[in-house]
């Protein structure tokens, strides 16, 4: 992977990080230093705005496989484009968490630390049954929620 190196931060690199820059930090509200890009912008148009949010982070996503980023590092970008496609299509939420949540941004920072410091290396399965755990763990607790909230509805009558 090292000898990969000067053709992504060259190349590929430097095409995502203006894209992520775009959708991400490229205006700035004057007098603070707060950033946002085009993301929270289009996702004021419902599904149209979100669909073509995640496909400019899945075509950043698949533009660092192609350079050889290692697996966990493809993981964890497809974990942050995750998070920010299913709570930026909540309605008014989701708009609110892209102002600050950030995907591309962070992708880009995982590539950084991937290629200049060497962090992240590996297949990654670690990551993945992390995620597994935690998805598992949410969905026992919203199972046990809409139980809750069954079973009070059904107490009322």
């Amino acid at each position: 992977m090292k000898n990969q190196q000067p053709v992504v931060l060259t190349g590929g690199l430097k095409w995502a990080e203006r894209i992520a820059y775009l959708f991400d930090s490229q205006f700035r509200i004057p007098g603070t230093n707060f950033r946002f890009g085009l993301d929270p912008i289009v996702n004021l148009f419902p599904v149209a705005g979100d669909a073509a949010g995640f496909v400019v982070g899945a075509a950043l996503v698949l533009t660092m496989a192609k350079h050889g980023v290692s697996r966990k590092v493809l993981i964890l970008m497809m974990f942050n484009l995750l998070i920010d496609g299913l709570i930026g299509a909540i309605p008014l939420i989701g708009t609110i968490f892209d102002f600050y949540y950030k995907a591309n941004n962070r992708n880009i920072q995982l590539l950084k630390e991937h290629y200049v410091e060497g962090k992240h290396q590996g297949s990654g399965t670690g990551v993945l049954i992390l995620i597994t755990l935690i998805l598992l763990l949410f969905l026992a607790l919203f199972l046990f929620l809409s139980y809750q909230v069954i079973a009070y509805i059904v107490h009322l009558f």
